[in-house]
């Protein structure tokens, strides 16, 4: 009788604690760079933004780079190609350069990344317009996993693997619901900065007029 495939693989491990090194220096950059009298908002929305621009640079630059000009994932080689083999198990898609989840990733990449940085050059200046990028990052941040899954579950989800723990918990339900979860929380925080700033400004217009 052979024994059952291991699902929580080397792989496994080291993707993981890839992530978690992320945040760790996520966590370093926002104590060393930010002002000492940062609130604990801005110290949680830098920590945020730092290890949204590193993953997106770092593991979704290296599947978009694994994806074009005729690569995908399944046929190149390299441990990058073997983590993103691991998570293409969960969602097949990954795996096989799915043209809707490749255009996705360009944006995300070469405009996602690069927004996060910009944001995070304006929370170490206390730059206030910091917060209308933020609206514009969540939103995309909320569209891109929008179009990501939509068109599974509206097809019956054919492409995704939900039969064990790890793929289902791990890597299709906690790596992506904290790309909704935060966005939104973000979102709401910005409102409130942009609309009380633009609550106050407003009678003083009224009065000049």
């Amino acid at each position: 009788m052979s024994s059952p495939p291991q699902i929580f693989t080397t792989t496994s491990l080291f993707s993981l604690l890839g992530v978690l090194t992320i945040g760790i220096v996520a966590r370093t950059a926002a104590r060393t760079l930010l002002p000492k009298n940062a609130t604990s908002t801005d110290r949680f929305t830098f920590i945020w933004l730092a290890f949204d621009a590193m993953i997106h640079f770092f593991y979704e630059g290296s599947f978009l780079y694994l994806s074009v000009f005729g690569r995908t994932v399944n046929t190149s080689p390299g441990p990058l190609a073997q983590m993103w083999r691991e998570y293409a198990a969960a969602d097949f898609r990954w795996g096989t350069a799915d043209p809707t989840v490749v255009s996705l990733e360009i944006l995300t990449v070469l405009g996602a990344g690069p927004m996060c940085c910009y944001i995070l050059k304006q929370l170490v200046s206390d730059d206030p317009a910091r917060h209308y990028w933020i609206v514009v990052l969540s939103t995309a941040e909320l569209y891109g996993g929008w179009m990501t899954f939509c068109p599974e579950w509206l097809t019956g989800s054919p492409n995704l693997d939900t039969s064990n723990w790890l793929f289902l918990w791990v890597y299709l339900v906690f790596m992506n619901v904290l790309w909704v979860a935060i966005p939104l929380w973000l979102m709401y925080d910005s409102y409130h900065h942009i609309a009380r700033a633009v609550r106050l400004h407003a009678p003083a217009k009224a009065k000049r007029a």
